[in-house]
């Protein structure tokens, strides 16, 4: 697997990089890209030069996942959004190993902490369905993960709760709030490939 920039092949993966985002998104959160327009609206806002796009491809060349991420608080914060692994490659180290370029690729523009927000519109945790005021983070510090909402595949990668907002997605429909630091360690880590496109082993 090679992880390259999605700048640099943007002619031949911008449409299937937004194909792919409605495409691993459709089944729990069908709402977030409904259609190849939202989704190409999406691609494009990542390809300005204050942000990251990342893509894996295969040995055959073939789009299996994309990551994106803004800057904010003057840099040292950056927020990973979104990620897409195509659905009949996940759960096979794609993602994660997209998320640790990433970290790889802030840490070298001296982001000092990754944020990404993973809502729950489908009850899939303790906290979706809920009422969850007045004291969100009781609710917060007891979540249970139900039906294998992301926010558990975050915490395998070091990611921490670090926030919820209730209803930011209608009555009963929070988003997660998680973050973890960028560090140095990242860049030893030999499974990322890195801007050269080198393999991911």
């Amino acid at each position: 697997m090679h992880i390259l920039d999605l700048r640099e092949n943007c002619e031949a993966y911008a449409p299937l990089a937004a194909a792919l985002l409605v495409a691993a998104f459709a089944e729990h959160w069908p709402h977030a890209w409904p259609n190849l327009e939202s989704a190409m609206a999406e691609v494009e806002e990542s390809l300005a030069q204050d942000r990251l796009s990342r893509i894996a491809l295969n040995d055959d060349r073939q789009l299996l996942g994309w990551i994106g991420g803004a800057p904010g608080y003057n840099g040292r914060v950056w927020e990973l959004h979104p990620l897409a692994v195509a659905p009949g490659w996940q759960g096979q180290g794609i993602g994660r190993a997209l998320v640790h370029d990433l970290e790889a690729q802030v840490h070298q523009r001296g982001g000092l902490t990754l944020l990404v927000g993973t809502d729950d519109e489908r009850q899939m945790t303790s906290l979706g369905g809920v009422v969850l005021y007045p004291d969100p983070l009781r609710h917060l510090a007891a979540i249970r993960n139900i039906h294998r909402h992301p926010f558990g595949f975050y915490q395998k990668l070091g990611f921490s709760l670090v926030g919820v907002i209730p209803d930011a997605n209608g009555l009963g429909k929070p988003d997660l709030l998680m973050a973890k630091r960028v560090t140095d360690a990242v860049r030893q880590d030999t499974s990322v490939g890195r801007a050269t496109g080198q393999p991911v082993r």
